[in-house]
This record gives structure tokens, sequence and C-alpha cells, in this order.
């Protein structure tokens, strides 16, 4: 499993204005909170007016302080092919979609630079499919032309992008079934990717961890290879090791080894045994509810 840190996101008002001022200090101790990531993803959004040139300064400080690889994560491609100019070691592409143009500049862009392609299961035409078989069909589309320009399948991340569960819980049980689909589909098989984070956006502060790893431990059954997550979240970390390595220590290890075997075996949660008066376990098997569209979503489900 492939691990990319998403701390450093000008979303954030204080990220960004250190961005902005190019504070050094700021940005290098969100890169030292990083450093249990494989990969540390610089979004930098569109990249213009006073963040120009910000994405070769970022490479640099990553370079110099760390020895995970970049994601280069911007709207803006010559900003990023800046970026991937100074920094030689391994790199994410972050991202392509069907519509042409962007299509045809990062497939070249990941040519040059042998960087790893994440392609995002979209187009501006349709937006983001309802359905995992709308997603496959634009995920083969965008095979085919890297195909065409001779993008390697190993390199091909495509992301089936989740969508709140508290806005639509249906689709968290898509974006589930569009990574099985997508591993399924091609051969040699390509890989998947997904920003984790986005299933709780919106739900309370102290239940988006615990929805963060449920949701984690289902995509990683149906065959998930990379997460962006926040590297903050030390136990997601520790449960995505645990789950690669087979190394369960707690009966709740174990709960989530049984969960992603029932997702990769196509199993039934009603069929999973856990213990009733365990707290913390009932409320694994609500949220596993909720992600595979069984039960209603509340911000209170873990009081009920």
């Amino acid at each position: 499993m492939i691990l990319i840190g998403e701390n450093i996101h000008v979303i954030s008002k204080s990220v960004q204005n250190a961005l902005i001022e190019r504070d050094e200090e700021f940005i290098s101790n969100l890169i030292d909170i990083q450093q249990n990531m494989d990969y540390i993803d610089l979004n930098v959004g569109p990249a213009k007016k006073s963040m120009e040139g910000v994405l070769p300064w970022l490479a640099g400080l990553v370079k110099s302080k760390s020895n995970s690889g970049i994601s280069f994560d911007t709207t803006n491609s010559d900003e990023m092919e800046s970026g991937l100019k100074v920094f030689k070691g391994k790199t994410f592409i972050n991202s392509t979609s069907k519509d042409p143009e962007r299509l045809e500049k990062m497939t070249d862009l990941a040519l040059e630079y042998g960087s790893n392609l994440i392609a995002l299961t979209l187009s501006k035409e349709t937006g983001i499919p309802k359905t995992s078989d709308g997603r496959l069909e634009i995920a083969f589309e965008i095979y085919e032309k890297c195909l065409e320009k001779g993008v390697e399948n190993e390199k091909m991340f495509f992301d089936p992008l989740i969508l709140p569960v508290c806005v639509d819980q249906s689709q968290a049980l898509e974006a589930l079934n569009t990574i099985k689909m997508i591993k399924e589909s091609f051969d040699p098989p390509v890989k998947t990717v997904v920003g984790l984070s986005n299933i709780s956006n919106g739900c309370p502060k102290e239940i988006r961890p615990l929805i963060n790893q449920v949701f984690g431990v289902l995509a990683f059954g149906a065959g998930l290879d990379a997460a962006i997550i926040d590297a903050k979240d030390l136990e997601l970390v520790r449960i995505f090791r645990m789950l690669e390595n087979n190394t369960p220590q707690t009966d709740i290890d174990r709960l989530y080894i049984h969960l992603a075997a029932m997702v990769s075996d196509f199993g039934e949660v009603d069929d999973i045994d856990y213990d009733k008066n365990s707290y913390e376990q009932v409320n694994i098997i609500k949220i596993v509810r909720i992600l595979l569209n069984k039960e209603i979503y509340s911000h209170s489900f873990t009081q009920i």
C-alpha cells in the first residue's frame, strides 16, 4: 500500500499563507510530520500570481528534508512541469481527467519524467458518474489513450472519486465497486488510488477518523493500491500496515482483517462475527453498514 500525505494543501488558509510567503519553517514542519509517508502531495491549486513558482521551491524543500517521493498536485501544467524538473526522485502527477487537452499534456509529462499518473474517473462533460459502470467506462477511455501514448499499466493509478458519506452515502459503495471493477478489468493490471479523507468531509470531527479508518479497510479489501491520507492519523497508518502485513495485534485488528476479506470475497456484513458488547466494535459495524448503504447515515449514529 502506497501512502501519500495530504498535509500540504492550499485549501488550508494557514498553508496558503505560508506558500505565498515562502515560509520555510512552517512548510518544513509539515514535511517533518509526513516522514511516515511514501509520498508527499503538494496541492497548490492553480498556482497563479503570488503562487507562481511555488512548486519548484516546495520540491527543493522536500528533497532536502525527506526521503519521500512527491505527488505534484496542481491544475497548472506549466507549474507542474517546473516542479518535476527540480525533483529527480519518485513522483506522481496528480492528476488527469478524460478531457482531451488535460489528458494529452499529463500523459506527455508522465512519460517525460517517468512519473506515476493519477487518473480521475470524470470529465467536464459527465462530471462524476453516479455508477461504478460509468466510472469504469471513463477509466477504459483514459486507459486507451495512455496505452496509445506508451504509459505503462503499473504507472496508471485510477481514482474512483469518493464523495462524502454525509452528502450521498450510496456513493461510498459505488466507489468500492469501482475499485474492484478496475482491479479486475485490465491485463496487465492497473492500480487504484483514493483521496481517503473525502469520505468523512462534513461529518463531525470527532467521528471523522473512525469513518476514514473503516472505509480504508473496506477499500483495502476491494484492492486499493494507494491512498492520500492525513499523515497525522497514526492509527490509520498503523491499520494499513497491519492489513498489508497481516499482523493483527488486537480484536479490533482481527475484525478489520475479516471486513477486508468480506469485501474481497463478496461476503456479507451480516455474516461477520464481532463482540456486540464492545462499543468500538459495534460502532465499526455501524459504519460498515452505512458505507455499504444498508443503514441511513446521521451525524449522531454512534449514539443510536
